[in-house]
C-alpha cells in the first residue's frame, strides 16, 4: 500500500506543487486548505504524513499539532516563512518532526518526507523490549505506554520516548545535543531548549519522588539515576 501524505497550505499553488511531486513518487496524496479541514481529513485520509504550513486560516499549524500531540502514528513536517529559531522550537515543543523555512527546493521536501517515513516505519517495527521497572513507575516499551501505580501517565509521543531512552541507560549522561538527535531524530542547531523543556514536562508528570530520578549534570545534559536510588 502507498504511503500517505496530507498537504496543508491556504496557498493552492503551493499544495498543488507540492502534491503534483509527491504523486509523482508513487505517494498517495490529499490536499486541505486550512487547520479545520486538515484535522477532518486526518480522521477521514489517514495520512502517514502531514506537510503542515504553520500560517493558516481557522486552524494554524500550531494549533493543529497541538490536537495531535498524543497521535504518535502520524509524522510531521512544519513549512513556515519565519526565520526565527524560537518559532522552529515551538513546533517541534508542540509534536512536529521536522521543518522547513520558505522557500524551499522541493527535492528536498521530498527526500525529508522520504526520511520520516523510514523514522516511523522503524519504530513501529521495533521489537518489543523488556518492561521498566521504577518502584511503582512502570514503562513498556512495547505498547509504549507507561504507568504510576494504577494510573496511566498521559505521556506524549516525545515525552515516552525521552523518558523510555533515559531509563533504558541509568547513569549513562547525554548531552542535550544527543538527546535531540536520537529522540527528536535530527541536529538541530539551538534546538536544546526543546530537550529541557520536555524534561521539565516529565518531572512534573512524574511527581515525588519518581521526578528525582531525571537527574541534570550541569553544562552537559541529563541522566537517569537507578532504580531505588531517587527518594
Amino acid at each position: 500500500m502507498n504511503k500517505k501524505v496530507l498537504v496543508v497550505d491556504d496557498e493552492q499553488s503551493i499544495s498543488s506543487a507540492i502534491a503534483y511531486a509527491l504523486r509523482r513518487e508513487g505517494y498517495e496524496v490529499d490536499t486541505a486548505g486550512d487547520g479545520e479541514e486538515a484535522l477532518s481529513k486526518v480522521l477521514t485520509f489517514h495520512p502517514n504524513v502531514l506537510v503542515l504550513d504553520v500560517m493558516m486560516p481557522k486552524l494554524s499549524g500550531y494549533d493543529v499539532c497541538r490536537r495531535l500531540e498524543n497521535r504518535d502514528d502520524i509524522g510531521i513536517i512544519l513549512l513556515t516563512v519565519k526565520n526565527d529559531i524560537v518559532d522552529k522550537i515551538v513546533g517541534l515543543e508542540l509534536g512536529a518532526d521536522d521543518y522547513m523555512t520558505k522557500p524551499f527546493e522541493i527535492r528536498e521536501l521530498l527526500a525529508r518526507v522520504k526520511a520520516l517515513l523510514r523514522r516511523l516505519d522503524k519504530k513501529t517495527g521495533e521489537v518489543a523490549g523488556e518492561v521498566i521497572e521504577y518502584g511503582a513507575l512502570r514503562v513498556y516499551p512495547d505498547r509504549r505506554s507507561a504507568e504510576l501505580g494504577d494510573e496511566e501517565l498521559e505521556l506524549t509521543p516525545k515525552e515516552f520516548d525521552l523518558l523510555l531512552l533515559l531509563l533504558s541507560h541509568p547513569q549513562r549522561v547525554y548531552m542535550r545535543e544527543e538527546l535531540l538527535e536520537q529522540v527528536w531524530e535530527m541536529d538541530y542547531a539551538g534546538g536544546t531548549r526543546t530537550v529541557d523543556i520536555h524534561i521539565q514536562r516529565l518531572r512534573k508528570k512524574l511527581g515525588e519522588p519518581y521526578q528525582n530520578m531525571l537527574q541534570t549534570v550541569y553544562g552537559v545534559g541529563y541522566k537517569a539515576v537507578p532504580a531505588g536510588s531517587y527518594a
